[in-house]
């Protein structure tokens, strides 16, 4: 952790000190990011109860809320945070939650940002459901404003509108007079300004080089033309797939009575179910980023959306056990052993060669067998985390009682 502090506060140095004639240009720095919990003790309640996590006491008020399966009637119960302060200008917000929403009840959650003129209206960051047939779970499109643009899940500032303090905003609803309790556990945001910046510097070594984690390995391709309905598989399903694979290292996943529904040729189940359930009706597809570590959450899992900085951060969580999936975009000849490009992709990473490179469980494989990659160090940390692709966006998902490591000394905790 030591040798991450001074190799990011080195970064940071020297793009501030004016650079010799004829220098080449400094490395740009690592992103600013931070991830903050929300404390459900603290901020506003109405109808809401804290204790273990936030749950719904009593009915604020009922609403009707209108999609393709018709318009019903909920009562509901709200809790609005306090504004948090970031830290430094971010330019986006992710939020994230897990939560339990049986039959008859489902969640909202809602930010409101803080720029230079002010407080923001509140925008949708995602409508949550895990059983069907009360909403369609779904993203919300068209909130798009002169303060922010909302990306399916992102949260993104308008130019010039950099973000200084945020608010959350979760909403829980349930049938009228009915006893359902619906709960969040965990809820959060990642705020992050990742720099411009079309190659990254290669990280120095976490302290897992030689170390893999026993991960099941699942191919998103073995399931191409599957469930049309929730996008069909194949290349659409390479999030729940990862996510799949993550919930088996921990023994988390589907029961075969919970897959009962799946075609019985399919030869892994639990892949089709976290499609269906991760699918977002208005993306259209299963690839929502807090989608899938909500739907992790079903299972009894912590699990969150943010950023790491480098690899170097990547190896700490690895080292203490916990895989986690990356995502990223590339033209073939950039990831050497990929053998394909990709606009958006995500894949778990399992651990790290005793020299230092990415071991993947890349779900683009023609079969399970042949899931495992080698990715070259800097190659891959390159296209992880420049800023034409993700900037270095990370599903973190774990059992609740197995700690996550110290995050890097002197930077803002990001997980």
């Amino acid at each position: 952790m030591r040798v991450l502090t001074v190799f990011l506060s080195t970064l940071l140095l020297i793009t501030t000190l004016p650079a010799p004639a004829g220098a080449k240009p400094a490395p740009a720095p690592p992103p600013d990011v931070v991830y903050q919990r929300a404390d459900f003790s603290t901020g506003t309640s109405e109808g809401t109860t804290a204790g273990d996590g936030l749950a719904f006491g009593s009915a604020a008020g009922t609403t009707s809320y209108t999609d393709a399966l018709g318009t019903k009637t909920w009562e509901y119960a709200r809790w609005t945070g306090p504004e948090r302060a970031i830290g430094f200008p971010a330019t986006e917000l992710i939020a994230s939650w897990t939560a339990d929403v049986p039959p008859g009840s489902w969640l909202q959650a809602e930010t409101r940002v803080r720029n230079a003129e002010g407080l923001t209206k509140w925008y949708s960051m995602g409508r949550w459901s895990y059983a069907e047939g009360d909403i369609l779970r779904t993203s919300v499109s068209g909130q798009g404003d002169a303060d922010a643009t909302i990306a399916v899940d992102t949260l993104v500032a308008a130019e010039d509108k950099q973000i200084s303090a945020y608010q959350l905003r979760l909403t829980l609803y349930r049938t009228p007079g009915s006893a359902v309790t619906p709960r969040v556990r965990t809820s959060g945001a990642m705020a992050s300004n990742v720099p411009e910046r079309k190659t990254v510097p290669v990280s120095p070594g976490g302290g897992a080089w030689g170390t893999e984690l026993s991960v099941p390995r699942r191919s998103q391709n073995v399931h191409q033309g599957h469930y049309p309905e929730w996008d069909g598989g194949g290349e659409a399903w390479c999030s729940p797939t990862s996510t799949t694979m993550i919930l088996g290292y921990w023994d988390r996943w589907p029961s075969a009575q919970d897959t009962a529904w799946v075609d019985p040729s399919d030869p892994n189940p639990e892949v089709d179910h976290a499609a269906r359930h991760t699918y977002d009706h208005a993306y259209d597809g299963a690839g929502n980023w807090p989608f899938n570590t909500a739907y992790a959450g079903r299972y009894g899992m912590d699990g969150f959306v943010t950023r790491l900085r480098s690899l170097t951060e990547l190896e700490l969580l690895i080292k203490a056990g916990i895989p986690v999936v990356t995502s990223q975009s590339f033209k073939k000849s950039e990831l050497p052993g990929a053998g394909y490009g990709t606009n958006g992709h995500l894949m778990a990473i399992v651990g790290f060669t005793a020299t230092g490179d990415v071991i993947a469980n890349d779900p683009a494989s023609s079969s399970n067998t042949a899931v495992r990659h080698v990715y070259p160090r800097a190659a891959f940390e390159n296209v992880w985390l420049r800023s034409s692709s993700s900037g270095g966006v990370t599903y973190i998902i774990h059992p609740p009682g197995h700690a996550l490591p110290a995050t890097t000394p002197g930077l803002p905790a990001n997980w």
